[in-house]
């Protein structure tokens, strides 16, 4: 078998195998025990509090590679102390000069696209505080939507001048009725309103998009991100040029959000854009925003926040990750505050906002915050939309955690999807570190133990990047268009917190008890995607990519009141053909499309009164518990992807790249176990420890189920806090 040739683009890798079709792309049990370069993780390295010297940043540089096992760096300029002046040409020539260092090492860069966070200031320039983005584009920076309220009494004539802003909607709405009607018409000239009041109780109620105040780049808008990268990006490629895509292989944004203008944030050209996606005006539907409207405010709600964060994810995102790919590297970057149920007021759509990047990714940070139940909305967003990196800035905040808690950490997020795990952070200056831990060599708790640590993510890295399709049995629907239906502005938890609690929302608790407790890996399925990349064939729901070709038996409808018609339709067919669907905490009742509630109503009612000769099922859990939702699961007939023996709780992720299997396991308890695993089909199994670098072979045996499906069997002894990789051999080159 010819070994395939390897050429890169950017940081990732595409197999391209010559000469004969059906070759496996293989990898080798050298490289696996000492990958190469590009595998290494590529840390933050914060030029922090302190006026960074040439000479001490290029050793500190140099020992980042050679002590510490580091791949390169994301240099991010920070604190208040720092020097020299941020993007001056002294401090382009001092990045100039690591760039020269990393091409000598071999190493990679990663250009992080501020001064400090959030991503979309250029931060401030020194001597006066001024944010240097908005004072030079202050007109493209964001935007905040306000309303104002007028009681109004019933036969008379209401005059009022407009607050200034763009006048989004002003509108009668009959408090009773619900009736809403546009007051456009009744202004004058000099913006002020007359309008004769019929009878009923009318309010008058208008909406301004005004200048928030916030320094930062109008993240909905296109034209005002690529100001920024205009000024921060491209200052970059046009120094150097030369060193993109190969020795800069990337973009990191870092931390834009839309809870930003108290949860408010807007665009002014919001109404042109609407009526060019949609072909209607909006401004009958902005009441919706702050208060029911009737029957269609979960409708109206979707129209808006869910063209909000298109919005969202078209512009600050769609716009670096367009600037990345004509540069040759590619964007990756997170959004802040991941970890709300609720995201509709903090990061619109967490799902949506990654479809544009190249490698989605989110920020696993200290206080408190459980990020870790939303790996796998990062995860899915790639899978969803056929990317093959998934990256987590990881340890920020933390405090000077234990070396295990190094590990369990990085072993819990590539279970969960992650591939490319980036250390926060190296400090500059290791006596005024802001935000613990410190990972270099100076810090004694990890000096010892980062080369394998690193060496571990390197090989983890080394097989779970390259191009590869994630396999799963069960889907769970993304409940954003719920979200969008409950949420409101200006809600009790403020807009930092999400402002509005959503009742019935499980999904991430549903998710923890599938991974962690169950045993069983999953794919969200974002709406967008179950309508225009999911079909129903032979009683499974297929995901159609390119690269992540997935094939459910399970569907699983966490707590939602609202979902799309289109999705009751395509569920009762994956029902109809033997398929299994899962409800919990609460059934649908309304639709998000207008005047569909009705049809929503009676589709849920018949997929639990089926008549159908197949051996589908419909199950609804109140309370989803373990024991509830294995009871559901196992309603289906279908042989799981993978199961352990009892009690042996790991968890895994399954790729499968070029047709080959590759099984990651991950022990995350501290008692040493035996177990058992079942996969689903026959394969030669290979172990490979990415803790040593070793690999043996592992006791196995194939069986086969009563209706004819081979199982192939491994019995394997697991380390506490320790993981493993399970291959076909046809993976390597042995």
């Amino acid at each position: 078998m010819h070994k395939p040739t390897i050429k890169r683009i950017g940081t990732g890798i595409i197999a391209c195998l010559l000469g004969v079709t059906g070759i496996q792309a293989q990898r080798s049990l050298s490289e696996f025990q000492t990958p190469p370069m590009e595998y290494r993780p590529v840390p933050l390295w914060f030029w922090n509090n302190a006026t960074v010297e040439r000479e001490k940043a290029l050793e500190q540089f140099r020992q980042m590679i050679h002590r510490d096992g580091y791949g390169g760096c994301a240099i991010l300029p920070f604190g208040g102390e720092f020097a020299p002046e941020y993007l001056s040409e002294e401090y382009i020539n001092l990045y100039g000069a690591i760039i020269e260092e990393a091409r000598k090492e071999g190493a990679q860069m990663s250009v992080y696209d501020e001064y400090g966070f959030p991503s979309g200031s250029m931060g401030a320039i020194n001597g006066d505080g001024t944010p240097r983005f908005m004072d030079k584009y202050p007109d493209a920076t964001v935007h905040r939507l306000d309303k104002k309220e007028y009681d109004v009494k019933s036969g008379t004539q209401f005059v009022s001048r407009l607050p200034e802003g763009k006048l989004m909607a002003v509108v009668g709405m009959e408090q009773e009725t619900k009736k809403i009607i546009s007051l456009r018409k009744f202004i004058n000239r000099n913006d002020i309103l007359s309008w004769n009041v019929p009878s009923g109780k009318w309010k008058v109620l208008c909406f301004i998009c005004v200048k928030d105040g916030d320094p930062n780049v109008d993240y909905l808008n296109p034209k005002a991100v690529s100001l920024f990268t205009q000024e921060v990006h491209q200052r970059y490629a046009d120094r150097f040029g030369s060193a993109f895509g190969s020795v800069i292989t990337e973009t990191f944004f870092d931390e834009p959000t839309m809870y930003r203008a108290q949860g408010r944030m807007w665009t002014p050209d919001f109404n042109e854009r609407f009526k060019k996606e949609y072909g209607f005006s909006p401004e009958l539907l902005y009441p919706s925003l702050w208060q029911d409207i009737g029957e269609e405010t979960a409708s109206a709600r979707n129209y808006l926040f869910g063209f909000r964060s298109k919005l969202y994810s078209e512009g600050f995102m769609k716009g670096i990750a367009e600037w990345a790919e004509k540069h040759r590297i590619e964007a990756t970057g997170h959004q802040d505050q991941e970890e709300i149920a609720n995201p509709v007021s903090v990061s619109g759509d967490l799902m949506l906002s990654m479809k544009y990047q190249q490698i989605p990714g989110i920020d696993k940070i200290g206080g408190g915050r459980p990020t870790e139940l939303f790996y796998k909305v990062v995860s899915s967003a790639a899978y969803n939309w056929d990317k093959t990196q998934v990256m987590s800035e990881t340890y920020g905040a933390m405090g000077n955690i234990p070396v295990d808690q190094l590990y369990s950490i990085a072993m819990d997020q590539y279970t969960k999807g992650i591939n490319r795990l980036i250390p926060h952070a190296v400090w500059y200056n290791d006596q005024n570190v802001t935000f613990l831990p410190e990972l270099s060599y100076r810090n004694p708790l990890y000096n010892q133990a980062l080369p394998d640590f690193n060496r571990f993510l390197a090989r983890l890295n080394y097989l779970l990047r390259p191009d590869g399709g994630h396999v799963a049995d069960i889907a769970m629907l993304y409940p954003i268009q719920s979200l969008q239906a409950e949420h409101y502005l200006d809600g009790a938890k403020g807009f930092y917190e999400g402002g509005v609690d959503i009742p019935h929302t499980d999904y991430p608790q549903v998710s923890a008890i599938l991974t962690d407790s169950l045993c069983r890996d999953f794919t969200y399925l974002h709406p967008e995607v179950m309508d225009e990349r999911c079909t129903v064939k032979n009683g499974k729901l297929l995901l159609q990519n390119n690269i992540n070709r997935e094939q459910y038996d399970i569907v699983i409808v966490p707590g939602m009141k609202t979902i799309a018609w289109s999705h009751v339709q395509k569920l009762k067919k994956f029902r109809a053909q033997g398929g299994t669907v899962i409800f919990t905490s609460q059934l649908p009742v309304r639709a998000v499309e207008p005047g569909k509630t009705e049809q929503v109503g009676k589709g849920i009612r018949q997929l639990f009164d089926w008549n159908g000769k197949k051996e589908g099922k419909t199950v609804f859990i109140q309370q989803p518990t373990s024991t509830t939702l294995l009871a559901a699961l196992n309603e289906s007939e279908r042989l799981p992807d993978i199961t352990f023996s009892a009690d042996n709780e790991l968890r895994y992720i399954h790729k499968r790249i070029e047709g080959t299997d590759l099984y990651y396991f991950a022990n995350l308890r501290p008692d040493d176990c035996t177990t058992e695993i079942r996969l689903r089909g026959k394969i030669m199994p290979l172990a490979l420890d990415p803790h040593t670098g070793s690999h043996f072979e592992p006791t196995y045996r194939y069986e086969q189920t009563p209706s004819g499906i081979p199982v192939t069997v491994i019995t394997i002894a697991v380390k506490g806090k320790h993981s493993f990789f399970i291959s076909d051999r046809k993976l390597f080159s042995l």
